[in-house]
């Protein structure tokens, strides 16, 4: 699919108007609306090769409601399968492991309900690993044959088995949210076959449109199943952001690198321009400058090895609130106001406007090698004419301004603490 939007003005009105359309008519929807900004919680990187059980997960959750921490879901991840020796990449066996979780993952999933979440669980159906169960009882249906690799989503008779064996998890699992990682590279197997079937080379991209015909209507006939339902296109981080994938799904884990604050913040400040609905987790404790730098519209936090017991929930209670701040502007205009950078010394800054009029929010950030404490950014898309109320999330003193002050003369803005992170609210005076 391609799609060509024209527009006169500077690029950034054609970034939103991008980014209008997006919201519009390429983004799934849920009873006729786009997806809801959300916050998600997980167990994290804390089990070795992601192997949890039931009761350590609901333990998870537990703490998480005892300490007022409020999700949209609760994010089972890789692992929950029989995979004994290898670990999650161990795919290919899609039952619920009975040893860690005896009673299914509606145990943990009626748990978390009770506490205010939906379910969202991860599934990789199309790498198949040697010795699991696919691998032994259809190699015909996998490039690569028993000793595993790529599912042929292309074939009627595959697809027809993983879809109604993938339903009747989501349903006997009571699963509210799916999904689908790709860890895979699967042009080595597309050209094998395009070449088995045709070596004078007349074939080529055969398999691989046939795979992709095969990919869309598994998803299809799954959310005709189950209307409503959501999905996540984590393809190894965010490495199926097509358009055609992007109205069927949203990608919530945007890329696997997730290491450090200032590129949570350049991961943002690009894809925001194009993707208006994305996430990212933040796993461990971290402090509120590596927090804020990774706020998007949906935002996913767990522990690492340390556990629980480690997390500053102070923290992470204030952090939830900021992001619940921030939650309806991030489907509106985006400007950045900063160039793009990946150097410590510098700022980094954008802005969020609508999509309610005469309101928004102002993102700034002020990396661990910046010398200067005080720095202006001129503000877009506000009423010249209209007065404008501005209040931080640290406890600022509010302060006003029209609009043609704020796009002129623009925002100041000072942070002592380096790095620092401020979140800057602003609306139209009342």
């Amino acid at each position: 699919m391609i799609a060509l939007l024209f527009y006169t003005g500077d690029w950034l009105r054609g970034q939103n108007l991008w980014r209008a359309w997006m919201v519009a008519h390429n983004m799934p929807r849920q009873h006729d609306v786009p997806p809801k900004p959300q916050v998600c919680l997980c167990t994290g990187n804390y089990y070795p090769n992601l192997m949890s059980d039931a009761a350590r997960e609901t333990a998870f959750i537990r703490r998480y409601a005892e300490e007022g921490i409020r999700a949209n879901y609760w994010w089972q991840d890789a692992g929950w399968y029989p995979c004994d020796g290898v670990g999650w990449p161990k795919t290919g066996t899609w039952e619920v492991d009975p040893v860690r979780f005896p009673k299914g993952l509606k145990e943990v999933g009626d748990f978390a309900r009770e506490q205010g979440m939906g379910t969202l669980v991860w599934f990789e159906p199309e790498r198949v690993h040697g010795g699991t169960w696919l691998a032994e009882e259809h190699p015909e249906w996998i490039y690569g044959g028993a000793k595993g690799g790529l599912l042929k989503l292309g074939d009627t008779a595959c697809r027809a088995w993983l879809t109604d064996h993938i339903d009747r998890l989501l349903t006997n699992q009571r699963i509210d949210f799916y999904r689908q990682d790709f860890n895979i590279d699967p042009l080595p197997y597309w050209r094998e076959n395009d070449a088995a079937e045709s070596p004078e080379g007349n074939r080529q991209g055969i398999t691989e449109i046939r795979h992709v015909e095969g990919y869309f209507a598994y998803w299809d006939e799954l959310r005709r199943r189950h209307p409503g339902m959501p999905i996540d296109s984590c393809a190894s981080g965010g490495r199926r952001n097509d358009l055609e994938t992007l109205r069927r799904a949203v990608p919530l884990l945007r890329s696997d690198w997730y290491w450090g604050p200032a590129g949570q913040q350049c991961h943002t400040y690009g894809l925001s321009l194009w993707f208006p609905f994305s996430g990212t987790g933040v796993i461990s404790q971290k402090d509120a400058y590596w927090m804020r730098s990774s706020m998007v519209a949906e935002f996913t936090f767990g522990p690492d090895a340390a556990g629980v017991e480690v997390i500053d929930f102070e923290n992470l209670r204030r952090c939830v609130e900021d992001w619940r701040a921030l939650a309806p502007f991030f489907l509106g205009d985006f400007y950045p106001l900063t160039p793009y950078t990946r150097s410590e010394d510098q700022w980094m800054a954008w802005q969020y406007h609508g999509p309610e009029p005469d309101a928004g929010a102002v993102q700034v950030f002020r990396r661990k090698d910046s010398v200067y404490e005080v720095a202006r950014f001129r503000l877009r898309g506000l009423d010249a004419g209209t007065i404008y109320t501005v209040a931080g999330r640290d406890g600022e003193p509010e302060s006003t301004a029209t609009g043609q002050e704020l796009m002129e003369e623009g925002l100041r803005v000072s942070l002592k603490d380096r790095p620092g992170a401020a979140i800057l609210m602003y609306q139209r005076k009342q």
